[in-house]
């Protein structure tokens, strides 16, 4: 054979080295979500693709054997031309050139190319591959009894069905590298409902201080101011002490009896509503799901004792999903007192992440609920007014006690050189 009919072979087998280089770097890349959606939708060079990927080792196989051919075959020409031309020495000289076209027009530029361009290069090959993985099926076939016969002796078991689904985290990570795809609004919504599961009914529960009800051993005067002055829809009502709780009432209810003249012990009583009552640490989707189930918009959440520790309603849950959807802001001004210096003077019941929202820094969520809270955790001990502290490069000072009470603490911004 002539040499220049070598030199052609020998050019032909490196373009299909780099051909299956680059279909492997393609097959493996490209983003299969992506994919099983063009499948969905009918694109057929994707079908093609995810029938090649559902077996990979038989992918993988029809590649490697097609690569391995061809470099060893281009190996061989190359040989053979040195020959002719060096002679014996001419053997390291063709070594030495092969390797590197096959390293950089076999391997580097095709897999470069691939790996940047993964969808295009995939749904080119891959009918090709599929052609080609019909011709060779016997010899796919047997080289990966061989090598699946060899991992079984090592212990290591071939799925029938590989498929790996995105954890929760892992989504969370895609709708964060996707929001410049996203609106602000639709990514932030996604993030909510993902923290659905992380979150729960102890985290945004109106925690028991701070809950209003209706004492039945209250005058009927404060009663009745109360109610005409109470922006909530529906009230607990207890006897003497939250804990003895009677019900909820109907502010609509609760005013059509004052409006009728008919407001007195036994119609309020009548017109209390059975409580709803859920353990404290139950996840938020979960008591979205009952709620859902119980038709019921709020809850009193009970400890193991059955003491009330707060009280969360729908409206909480969907807030956590969609944002404030109120005019109630959940910080007052009066809570959170911003100073010209930067720093916040807060109320010790704000719970952190409440902070957190209002003010966009990152207090640590993952122990207890209010500031105070935190700050007892850390320092072990009541604290006095004056001492500092310092969580997530946030100095803390507490500046009010009251009763063995934090009642309010500085908050100055972040700064990671403090002690």
């Amino acid at each position: 054979m002539s040499a220049s009919y070598l030199i052609i072979a020998l050019v032909l087998l490196v373009f299909i080295s780099a051909f299956f280089s680059g279909s492997e770097t393609g097959m493996m890349a490209i983003n299969r979500y992506r994919l099983r959606h063009l499948a969905r939708g009918g694109v057929k060079s994707a079908k093609c693709v995810v029938r090649l990927l559902a077996r990979p080792d038989r992918l993988l196989g029809v590649i490697l054997i097609g690569n391995t051919f061809a470099n060893i075959l281009a190996a061989s020409i190359a040989t053979m031309l040195a020959i002719t031309w060096f002679g014996q020495k001419g053997v390291l000289i063709a070594s030495i050139l092969l390797t590197l076209v096959i390293l950089i027009f076999s391997e580097v530029l095709p897999k470069t190319i691939a790996a940047l361009h993964a969808q295009e290069f995939a749904f080119i090959v891959s009918r090709p591959l599929m052609l080609l993985l019909k011709i060779f099926y016997p010899l796919v076939w047997c080289v990966n009894a061989l090598v699946n016969g060899m991992l079984r002796l090592v212990g290591v078991k071939l799925p029938k069905h590989h498929h790996d689904p995105l954890t929760s985290d892992e989504l969370r990570s895609v709708v964060n590298e996707a929001k410049t795809l996203l609106p602000g609004k639709y990514s932030t919504m996604l993030l909510g409902i993902l923290d659905l599961k992380r979150l729960t009914v102890d985290d945004i529960m109106v925690p028991r201080n701070e809950i209003k009800g209706i004492d039945l051993d209250d005058d009927w005067q404060a009663m009745e101011k109360q109610i005409t002055s109470s922006g909530h829809t529906r009230l607990p009502v207890y006897q003497k002490q939250l804990d003895d709780v009677k019900g909820m009432l109907h502010m609509r209810q609760a005013l059509h009896l004052l409006a009728t003249k008919s407001f007195n012990i036994e119609n309020l009583t009548a017109a209390v509503e059975p409580a709803y009552f859920v353990p404290e640490g139950t996840p938020l989707y979960t008591q979205l799901l009952n709620f859902q189930q119980e038709k019921k918009r709020r809850a009193l959440v009970v400890d193991e004792y059955g003491d009330i520790q707060g009280l969360v309603t729908l409206e909480d849950i969907l807030e956590e999903i969609v944002g404030e959807f109120s005019t109630e802001v959940a910080v007052s001004e009066d809570d959170l007192q911003a100073q010209p210096d930067g720093s916040y003077l807060v109320e010790g019941s704000v719970t952190v992440r409440e902070f957190n929202r209002a003010t966009g820094w990152s207090l640590p969520t993952d122990g207890p609920k209010t500031l105070s809270g935190v700050v007892i955790e850390v320092l072990q001990t009541i604290p006095a007014a004056g001492d500092c502290l310092t969580l997530n490069d946030y100095p803390l000072e507490v500046t009010a006690i009251k009763d063995n009470k934090i009642e309010y603490i500085r908050v100055f911004p972040s700064d990671p050189d403090s002690e």
